[in-house]
């Protein structure tokens, strides 16, 4: 398994910190969901399809710690177009952008438009910290480490964080 976050981070978050908090979820993703295709008793396995059934895991997890979770928050106008964050902590000001990977969602297109999102986040008053989260439970994404280096060097300010979990 990997898990891209731990690997190379000069702007390290607090421990015990609200993004600590988001950051160490995200990051044990990929047990958490091995766990769920573990069941007793020779039960059916939850499966985890697509990004919808990641998005409502993630939001059920974050329930455990935070109050405030506002999910499918629109952001402001960007290049004449606006989107949904997938989840707002509004105290923390954190932002999480949530993809699963998939045949026709690799590295490539998937980096892509985690920078279109990086933009248009900037503009959102309520985000100090952007949060995405990748999910390759495939291994779609060859070089996670360089994939979650190159979107991270392209934030001067250091407030995008870049998880990418594989098994």
């Amino acid at each position: 398994m990997i898990l891209a976050h731990s690997a190379v981070s000069t702007n390290t978050p607090q421990e015990g910190s609200p993004l600590s908090l988001v950051l160490n979820i995200l990051n044990r993703f990929p047990t958490f969901v091995r766990q769920l295709k573990r069941r007793y008793n020779g039960r059916a396995p939850l499966e985890v399809n697509d990004e919808y059934d990641v998005q409502d895991l993630i939001y059920a997890l974050l329930t455990l710690h935070f109050n405030d979770i506002r999910a499918e928050e629109y952001t402001p106008s960007f290049a004449g177009a606006a989107s949904r964050q997938d989840f707002l902590l509004k105290k923390e000001k954190i932002v999480i952008e949530v993809k699963k990977t998939r045949e026709s969602l690799g590295a490539g297109k998937v980096g892509g438009e985690l920078l279109i999102d990086m933009a248009r986040y900037r503009a959102h008053q309520d985000c100090d910290t952007l949060i995405l989260f990748v999910y390759d439970p495939d291994c779609y994404i060859n070089n996670p480490l360089g994939v979650k280096t190159d979107l991270e060097s392209k934030d001067a300010e250091g407030k995008v964080k870049v998880v990418i979990a594989q098994f």
